[in-house]
């Protein structure tokens, strides 16, 4: 029955470790951009989207097709360095368990 109880208390301690590195992702972010730096998109480790800055340099009426597709590379750029930051976060909690459907 001890090692039931000591197999708890370690699921428990991985399960706070979990919960503590969630909760500092979510101050953590990553930066993606595109055009040359021209749009950046801010992504914190909770893969939320803090902000988006575009130069006006790129806003061009003519060409708003561009303009998308820079915001898009800038966030798709900044969504991965957060996940795979979230991850390696993720490994450290749970001591390189993998744990399914959990990140």
């Amino acid at each position: 029955m001890g090692d039931m109880g000591n197999l708890m208390r370690q699921a428990q301690d991985i399960q706070k470790r979990i919960a503590k590195a969630q909760e500092d992702l979510k101050e953590r972010i990553e930066e993606g951009s595109a055009g040359g730096g021209m749009v950046t998109a801010l992504v914190n480790g909770a893969q939320e989207l803090v902000s988006v800055r575009i130069d006006k340099e790129v806003v061009n009426p003519d060409d708003v097709e561009m303009l998308e597709d820079l915001i898009i590379a800038a966030v798709r750029q900044g969504m991965e360095k957060a996940k795979a930051m979230a991850d390696a976060e993720m490994k450290k909690a749970t001591g390189g368990l993998s744990l399914p459907g959990l990140f």
